[in-house]
């Protein structure tokens, strides 16, 4: 885990010559195993394994008395030295949004005199957390460390909101499940003046009035490409690494080639590599990579280094059929000389909810925590650069209530594919022939509720999503419920009613708190990107491999921003995602796609997660035999075991609330068992997050 930790204090010097921080009392405190980038008053610490080529210090040469000027990059950046520079300057006149336009995955720090700005990314892939301290205000891009610096309680409120919402905003707040911490929302900067604090958006946002200018299909998909390519080239051009330290090699192995026994020790490959799983989305980044051209010292111009190939990995899933189709377009894109191709073969040992008893501890629960041994399996046969394809359904895809959006915009005509394309989806069947009218309505119901009214709505009906929360069996029936400002997540059927009740005292709070409101299509598609890439964020730490680094480039500030340009008329069409990426790479020179390139496949993860909560009951039935959750308020413990052994015998329950459930759960168990601290010195904290260890039993839930 790595993170940059920091702070902004009233005091104009410590006194020190910057090794370490104090705080109001004059103590001495400094995190564990960091790397000090610039010292006092406002120091700034890189903390964990980075690279030396992730961490980049840019200083401006000032006159002598004149306020320092300073750029920290942490990440993968694309810009130049040159780039950063002219950002830098940009960035002290007051264009925050300079600093977000480069390509790759970073997090910018900015030094103007006394006055410090942190920029957080579109996505919310790249947080940043800030929490009152020391007559100031210390900064992470964590929020465990900050929890570890004010010894902070647990949060119950907002645990039960990410239960209840995941997918509302208004609902979770600028919180996080620590109590005192907060994350500043996507989009936004964190800006610092000697203590203060003041967060700031850098990004435009549509008026709810006025539709904005329409971008010309052809001009945006092209936007869309260069946004990728650059991306992928951020990735290639950045020194390549092998791992730091390799377990001694035991021989030849029966059956095992070199790579094979690599695997089994837990070391990814040096080089780069990427996911190829048959879907649209690693298969363009892996084509990209793998042929982009215009690389130096390349054959021709093209591929990934001299005489290198792109290691491609597949995953083959061998305990749920189904997948045959897509590793068979896995097998013929990899047929590409520039693409070495590695099929990591798992069964029941790499299901969702296996080996629950391992992993480390995240710095927030997330549903992937449960699905997390499954992807080091297949990440460990990866490369120390490993692109993945995660974040392009939310970046590329259009959210069904951007169908409200198109009627606000009196863009009727537009509604007919997609609406003929869910009704074909239900089948022949009567159901079927109502699905447009009842598309329409929801719609057209949407586009004329008020954002006060939705949250309103919304909040009156939560109570009892514990008793009535539907079941999303059709993409029909998962349309109509999406087109709405807010709806109850899959776990909320097994909350109690006092936590929902709770959570609907905060959207009842935001509905009447002054907001810059967007387009509910719009608003929701945004909503739905910040939970899947906080999703992927505690994904990375999870199943984190030593010396490698995961990439998503779906989830850069530049690719998010050019997708933000494509035409709604162009979204809603159905196969969009796949139609976008192969003009994208048709745009690269690369038109030999395998026939069903672009099928979705979620009807099989759905299978392997069935079959693996099966597989996994016993160890589940005794994770909620006298879970934290229910000593917190938020759940009955007997009522999620039946849940749990219900939809294990096949009973159509939502699996994502269950594995919602489990990882918070989990989590939980892995925060109160934890020892030790992130900080050190005279001041450091006396005891860890979650003071006490202890998750209070019954406690009063805050909003």
């Amino acid at each position: 885990m790595r993170w940059l930790v920091g702070w902004s204090s009233i005091a104009a010097s410590f006194g020190t010559v910057g090794a370490v921080g104090h705080d109001d009392e004059g103590r001495t405190v400094h995190p564990v195993g960091s790397q000090l980038l610039w010292g006092d008053p406002d120091p700034l610490w890189a903390v964990g394994d980075w690279r030396p080529d992730e961490i980049r210090v840019i200083t401006v040469a000032t006159p002598e008395g004149a306020p320092t000027t300073r750029l920290a990059v942490l990440g993968c950046c694309g810009a130049t030295d040159e780039q950063l520079r002219v950002g830098l300057l940009a960035a002290r006149g007051g264009a925050l949004r300079h600093l977000t336009a480069w390509p790759g995955s970073y997090t910018a720090v900015v030094q103007i005199g006394r006055r410090i700005t942190v920029a957080g990314d579109l996505a919310g892939a790249r947080p940043v957390f800030h929490t009152p301290w020391a007559n100031g205000t210390a900064y992470a891009t964590a929020a465990l460390p900050l929890a570890d610096l004010i010894e902070a309680q647990l949060d119950i409120g907002h645990l039960a909101a990410l239960l209840a919402c995941p997918e509302t905003p208004e609902a979770l707040g600028d919180g996080t499940p620590y109590a005192g911490v907060r994350r500043i929302p996507p989009g936004h900067a964190l800006i610092l003046r000697e203590g203060s604090r003041e967060i700031t958006g850098y990004e435009a946002v549509a008026s709810l009035a006025v539709a904005a200018p329409q971008t010309d299909p052809v001009s945006a998909v092209e936007g869309v490409r260069d946004a990728l390519v650059e991306a992928v080239r951020a990735r290639l051009t950045a020194p390549r690494h092998a791992p730091e330290t390799l377990p001694p090699d035991p021989g030849p192995v029966p059956g095992m080639g070199p790579a094979e026994r690599r695997a089994a020790r837990g070391a990814p490959v040096p080089g780069i590599g990427s996911d190829l799983s048959g879907g649209s989305a690693s298969a363009t980044l892996a084509l990209l990579a793998a042929g982009l051209p215009g690389l130096p010292g390349t054959v021709l111009g093209h591929g990934t280094g001299a005489g290198e190939r792109l290691l491609a990995v597949t995953f083959n899933d061998l305990s749920t059929p189904g997948r045959e189709d897509e590793l068979e377009r896995a097998r013929v894109i990899a047929a590409n000389p520039r693409l070495h191709h590695v099929v990591v073969a798992a069964g029941e040992e790499a299901l969702p909810y296996a080996s629950l008893e391992n992993g480390p501890l995240t710095d927030e629960p997330a549903p992937s925590l449960v699905v997390a041994e499954r992807h080091r399996r297949r990440l460990t046969a990866g490369s120390a650069d490993h692109l993945v394809g995660h974040g392009a359904r939310q970046v590329l895809d259009a959210h069904p209530a951007r169908l409200a959006d198109l009627l606000m915009d009196r863009r009727r005509r537009h509604l007919l594919r997609p609406v003929a394309a869910l009704a074909r989806a239900e089948g022949p069947s009567a159901h079927s022939l109502f699905v447009p009218v009842a598309v329409y309505r929801a719609a057209r119901r949407l586009a004329r509720t008020s954002y006060r009214t939705g949250l309103e709505s919304a909040a009156a009906l939560l109570p009892g999503a514990n008793r009535y929360a539907p079941d999303l069996d059709t993409p029909a029936e998962a349309s109509l419920a999406a087109l709405t400002w807010s709806r109850p997540g899959p776990a909320a059927r097994w909350l109690t009613g006092e936590a929902l009740a709770e959570v609907a005292v905060r959207l009842q709070e935001a509905a009447i708190r002054p907001t810059s409101v967007q387009r509910p299509g719009e608003a929701r598609a945004r909503a739905a990107l910040a939970r899947h890439a906080a999703g992927q964020r505690i994904l990375e730490q999870a199943a984190e491999v030593r010396s490698q680094r995961l990439h998503a480039p779906f989830l850069d500030n530049q690719v998010v921003r050019a997708a933000r340009s494509l035409p709604e008329s162009l979204r809603v069409q159905p196969g969009a995602r796949a139609a976008i990426l192969r003009r994208v790479l048709a745009g690269a020179g690369i038109h030999d796609l395998p026939p069903g390139w672009g099928t979705p496949s979620q009807a099989t993860s759905n299978a392997a997660g069935r079959l693996g909560l099966r597989t996994a009951l016993p160890e589940l039935i005794a994770l909620f035999d006298a879970p934290l959750l229910a000593d917190a308020g938020l759940i009955e413990a007997r009522v999620v075991r039946k849940a749990l052994r219900a939809a294990s015998e096949g009973e159509p329950l939502p699996l994502d609330g269950l594995a919602a459930l489990a990882s918070t759960e989990l989590w939980l168990r892995r925060l109160v068992t934890r020892r030790g601290t992130c900080w050190t010195g005279t001041a450091a904290p006396r005891q860890r997050a979650v003071a006490g260890g202890v998750v209070p039993a019954r406690r009063t839930l805050q909003p």
